[in-house]
């Protein structure tokens, strides 16, 4: 795959590789260098924020108290 860069330093990536890796508009990346390679990392704390408040609790009062019920499930 390929991309170019536009005349403001832009590139797009290819849409599999936003598809593969679940890159939406917005999406942190960290750029590397490493030699003369350009290495893009997917920032971590950016998919955590996302993820942030998208998950049902089932009804529990708190993450954490489902947290505590499914780990004394393991347990039981």
């Amino acid at each position: 795959m390929e991309a170019t860069v536009a005349e403001r330093g832009q590139i797009t990536l290819p849409k599999a590789v936003r598809d593969a890796l679940g890159l939406t508009k917005g999406t942190q990346l960290k750029v590397e260098l490493e030699g003369s390679r350009i290495i893009l990392r997917k920032s971590v704390d950016d998919a955590i924020s996302r993820a942030r408040g998208k998950f049902a609790l089932d009804g529990f009062a708190s993450a954490d108290d489902a947290v505590r019920a499914v780990r004394e499930e393991g347990q039981a």
